[in-house]
């Protein structure tokens, strides 16, 4: 008994058990969400339906993309409901990710256009 108390506790659990039981209808509330973002993403992409934003187009793309990923993140793989340490590591990745394509971007639009004299 001892020892598995101590691999709970070990793991994060305490004495109160093991997983977070996530209701079906949160899993269903969510469904229905990334079936109405994928649509949405479908109807603003040039394309597909003629939808043009200029600029915006891959903004749009983008913020769909990210708040269907985050649903994702949240309720399907628990990270709303496990520790805030692994949240935390979590998006120490993203931005790490965010400032390596802050370079890239950079490097990209500060490159002087230079013309061969041969």
């Amino acid at each position: 008994m001892a020892h598995t108390k101590a691999a709970a506790e070990a793991h994060g659990h305490g004495e109160h058990g093991g997983h977070i039981i996530v209701p079906m209808s949160s899993y269903v509330k969510v469904l229905i969400a990334l079936l109405i973002l994928t649509a949405l993403t479908v109807a603003v992409a040039r394309p597909v339906s003629g939808f043009d934003a200029g600029i915006f187009n891959t903004l749009i793309a983008f913020l769909i993309a990210t708040v269907k990923a985050s649903l994702v993140l949240a309720i399907f793989m628990g990270l709303k409901y496990d520790k805030k340490l692994n949240l935390a590591i979590f998006l120490t990745g993203v931005f790490f990710l965010l400032v390596l394509l802050l370079f890239c971007v950079l490097d990209i639009y500060t490159r002087v256009h230079v013309q061969s004299t041969l």
